[in-house]
């Protein structure tokens, strides 16, 4: 089992104990999403200066690391803060975990090297497919 599947099995104990990080995620990745889906979260990455981080998710390779102040920087605290609060913990917790998954989960959502053109598409079809996901390990 490697960091990724240990990491996320940990967050998916929340997620039952918790509720809601499958539609936090979908919040941030949707279309629909607050963020403006994949290509407003990429946007995001770019304007803050860690386009190839976000770009190694996408692309094939290995995955850059990012740190939960990084996450904390290119979202905002506001964001970072709803966040904490539909899952009814810290921000700082919030933060480290989007830090830990996003990488792996955007990795497995664009298997083929390249963001759709279309977007990941909206909530209702994100949340099947990260549900999925999640569930898997």
């Amino acid at each position: 089992m490697g960091l990724l599947d240990s990491v996320m099995g940990a967050v998916m104990g929340q997620v039952q104990q918790q509720g809601g990080l499958a539609n936090v995620l979908g919040g941030l990745l949707a279309n629909d999403g607050a963020q403006g889906g994949l290509g407003g979260l990429v946007e995001k990455f770019n304007q803050a200066g860690l386009g190839e981080v976000v770009g190694s998710w996408i692309g094939k390779g290995e995955n850059l690391p990012v740190s939960a102040d990084q996450i904390r920087e290119v979202l905002g605290s506001d964001a970072v803060g709803q966040i904490a609060g539909q899952l009814g913990i810290d921000p700082s917790q919030v933060s480290g975990q989007l830090a830990e998954l996003l990488p792996g989960l955007i990795d497995k959502l664009t298997p083929q090297g390249t963001a759709p053109e279309g977007g990941l598409g909206n909530a209702g079809d994100l949340f099947g497919m990260l549900g999925g996901l999640l569930q898997k390990t």
